[in-house]
């Protein structure tokens, strides 16, 4: 089937064999991010490093540090949330920085009780305004976690614990097994943990060295897979030279659900304000205004004009979500003339080279206090900017959907782009377009099945 399609668009769409095959195969990787591997951050991961800093009487204090060495995908609010399983009896005396969900059954002890005892402890973030002597350096942001590029400086969170009941040398002392990390629900997958050389920490007057007595790291990739079922965004597409709007894919992140009332919102309804929460009040689930698509995010790139030596793109972003206000969002996008891009107007720009000469993906995010939060579902709901590109003579064209961003990520999830035979085309091959692949497709197995009767 594969086959008679490519056939059918090279014969009727007059595109090469390997475009119609790139664009086929892009727009199906759209619709399949099944995997931990990131083609546009290859080496983008969650890295948790664990510092044994002092011993104690019966075990250690360590510093837990989470590092998100991801370029673009961020952990938002309600924040991070850590587990693991002690490989013996180990117990929490104390932590800073951070604290665990449940303290467990702890009834053995006398007098002295411990923060927690459970097998398998949870740990999260402790919220802005902790009291100071109950912080430690980098700790206490609820949870959120920026992205490497977007700033590094807040791309980590620490808390300190104080374990007893553990060995109390490197010889004694037992890694803990079976890490999760949920930012804030599943998506993330842990490799076991593996003793590395020890950290090493520069004082403040970079006059001397300290290290970690014992240093042991965690790796977590990202699955968009397990992270949700359906997807999160899609793409819609326009342009200056067709007045046709491909919308998003119908029912690309799900349909609506017309036996049960109430699965979405509904714009125009006359009591909205009854079922959309206050605003700034986020929810993890998503409450939906009712589109065709069901996306709680619609991506649309409109190629706008056309001069002599560039040309000009307007990028929107709108927010479909009543439940969720995005903090520090960001787009990344992969696009040939990405090497030649001139100016960017109201959002901020990163080159990004997964494949090193290869300068086709770029970063946007918002501009810090002006459009850096995109709001709920409303008229605040969307952002805005315009790309400015160079024309390069020798790949330039407006022809067969060339124009149009090849891949779009929000938030570091695949966003569903619309089938590459919808594009918008140039008026000189409008003619093709009315003419839809499934009457071609019916056109074409009419006339094998007269010409098999016939023979």
């Amino acid at each position: 089937m594969s086959n008679l399609f490519l056939f059918i668009a090279r014969s009727f769409f007059n595109l090469s064999s390997f475009s119609v095959l790139l664009l086929f195969l892009l727009s199906f990787s759209s619709f399949t991010a099944t995997e931990a591997y990131d083609p546009l951050d290859p080496n983008g991961n969650i890295t948790i490093k664990w510092d044994i800093m002092s011993w104690t009487a019966d075990g250690y204090v360590a510093v837990v540090t989470i590092f998100n060495f991801q370029q673009y995908r961020h952990i938002q609010a309600p924040g991070w949330t850590l587990g693991w399983k002690w490989s013996k009896k180990e117990v929490i005396w104390s932590m800073m920085g951070g604290q665990t969900t449940e303290q467990g059954d702890c009834s053995r002890f006398k007098g002295n009780i411990p923060h927690c005892c459970k097998k398998d402890p949870t740990v999260v973030d402790l919220l802005p305004g902790t009291p100071y002597n109950q912080q430690i350096a980098n700790c206490c942001k609820g949870g959120v976690l920026n992205s490497w590029v977007q700033d590094p400086a807040t791309a980590a969170s620490s808390f300190q614990v104080s374990v007893g009941q553990a060995g109390t040398t490197n010889k004694t002392v037992r890694v803990p097994k079976n890490f999760t990390l949920k930012a804030p629900g599943p998506g993330y997958t842990c490799g076991p943990a593996k003793i590395v050389k020890p950290s090493r920490f520069v004082t403040a007057d970079k006059r001397r060295v300290t290290q970690a007595l014992m240093t042991w790291n965690v790796t977590c990739t990202y699955s968009q897979f397990l992270a949700q079922k359906t997807p999160t965004c899609c793409v819609s597409l326009s342009s200056f030279y067709n007045e046709t709007i491909v919308p998003c894919p119908q029912c690309a992140c799900g349909c609506q659900n017309t036996s049960q009332p109430g699965s979405c919102v509904d714009p125009k309804a006359p009591h909205i304000a009854s079922v959309v929460p206050s605003t700034g009040k986020n929810n993890y689930a998503p409450l939906v205004q009712c589109t065709s698509h069901m996306c709680p995010v619609r991506v649309h790139w409109h190629v706008k004009l056309n001069y002599k030596e560039y040309w000009r793109v307007k990028v929107t972003i709108t927010n479909f979500n009543y439940n969720m206000n995005y903090t520090q969002w960001n787009l990344v996008v992969q696009h040939p003339n990405f090497d030649n891009l001139t100016q960017i107007f109201s959002f901020n720009y990163k080159s990004l080279t997964p494949y090193t000469a290869i300068n086709d993906t770029a970063m946007l995010w918002g501009v810090k206090f002006f459009n850096d939060l995109l709001s709920q579902a409303g008229q605040l709901g969307n952002v805005q900017s315009e790309l400015l590109f160079r024309k390069d003579k020798a790949t330039f064209t407006f022809e067969k959907g060339w124009a149009f961003a090849r891949r779009i990520y929000f938030n570091g999830d695949n966003c569903v782009m619309p089938p590459p035979d919808a594009y918008p085309w140039l008026p000189n091959g409008s003619s093709h377009q009315l003419i839809s692949t499934l009457s071609l497709l019916t056109t074409l197995l009419a006339a094998m099945a007269f010409l098999l009767g016939y023979a």
